[in-house]
């Protein structure tokens, strides 16, 4: 799971990435050249928690998510479309989180020349969705220009010329693709064309201390949350002792970096599931809705190809009867096939003829 970082200059988007990964590195982009960092982060999941405690694992590993600090956004740039080497790296890119500056500084001027988080948010989201316009526009162009010349296959071009004209029009309405739905099959087509607005989106608000969130309700097309991204990264860069006293301190019961990381982890609609022993206890991700011969996948490829049962108890029923031994002895202990829809804390071992 990645997701890039974007935003325009001077609206906290490293000290953001900072307070997500405990770091001090700037991010900069010069003589035409994007600098990306990347940072690994553990997903809080209280389960793993209990799950270690009562395994007594050598190794405890939680779910990750990676995220990388983009620098080369900027307001205008989707006039002439985004640049190749800035599109590629948001193409690779899982989701994106889009940082909006709402605190005041007067020794960092706005490049727009005033404070409006709503303003901002709305105009970079217009970004996105002109450079995809931008872009399925000359993509229809040289469809046309491709049945003009003959000699090209007829049924893949009305195949994309029907898929992009339904792109043109939801963008042409001022929408979002990621507000369309797609099969299968027309995923894998627009894999390849770096269209923003499908991607899966989460703007953060960064505000100073003392300072309310704006009012976002209705206006966006995808959850928001608000932080005061300069406080979180000190907090952050804390020892876990001093950091609790400055949270006491302060009033604070809960960063809200670790809803943010939770958010993170809901916008990419996937779900955990765990595998547990003496060695080790560890958190895996996969697709809500994968099946168990999927999942089996995410520990490994020769699990998937070699895949023949899986072990399956829900983490509630495990931690409600104390033990893998109670949980067999009433029932709650069970053998599923391939097609098996895993859910969200489920408790897997794979059985594999590989």
């Amino acid at each position: 799971m990645k997701l890039g970082i974007i935003g325009l200059p001077q609206s906290g988007k490293t000290t953001i990435y900072n307070a997500l990964t405990r770091g001090n590195t700037p991010t900069t982009a010069s003589a035409g050249r994007i600098e990306i960092h990347n940072a690994v982060v553990d997903v809080p999941d209280p389960r793993v928690t209990k799950l270690s405690g009562m395994f007594n694992p050598k190794k405890t590993i939680y779910a990750k998510v990676t995220y990388a600090d983009i620098a080369g956004l900027e307001a205008g740039s989707a006039k002439s479309g985004i640049s190749g080497q800035l599109l590629n790296q948001l193409n690779q890119m899982d989701g994106l989180i889009l940082v909006v500056r709402g605190f005041t500084d007067d020794n960092v001027m706005h490049p727009n020349g005033s404070i409006n988080p709503m303003r901002d948010a709305e105009n970079m989201l217009t970004e996105l969705l002109l450079n995809d316009l931008i872009a399925v526009e000359r993509k229809l162009e040289k469809l046309i220009d491709e049945r003009k010349k003959g000699g090209t296959d007829k049924t893949l071009n009305a195949r994309q010329t029907e898929l992009f004209e339904k792109l043109h029009k939801t963008l042409s309405d001022n929408k979002p693709l990621r507000s369309m739905e797609f099969t299968n099959d027309e995923h894998r087509e627009l894999s390849s064309f770096g269209l923003l607005t499908r991607k899966p989106i989460l703007t953060v608000f960064n505000m100073g201390e003392g300072q309310s969130a704006p009012d976002a309700d209705g206006k966006l097309d995808h959850p928001s949350v608000t932080l005061m991204g300069k406080l979180e990264m000190e907090i952050a860069q804390l020892n876990a002792e001093d950091a609790a006293v400055f949270m006491e301190e302060y009033g604070i019961k809960e960063l809200s970096l670790s809803r943010m990381i939770n958010l993170s982890y809901e916008l990419l609609q996937v779900q955990t599931f765990f595998t547990v022993g003496e060695d080790e206890v560890r958190a895996w991700t996969t697709k809500r809705g994968a099946t168990a011969q999927e999942s089996a996948g995410e520990i490994h490829t020769d699990l998937s190809r070699g895949f023949v049962r899986a072990e399956v108890v829900a983490y509630e029923d495990l931690i409600s009867l104390g033990s893998m031994n109670e949980a067999k002895a009433k029932g709650k202990f069970r053998l599923e096939g391939k097609e098996y829809p895993v859910k969200d804390g489920d408790i897997m071992h794979v059985r594999s003829s590989l």
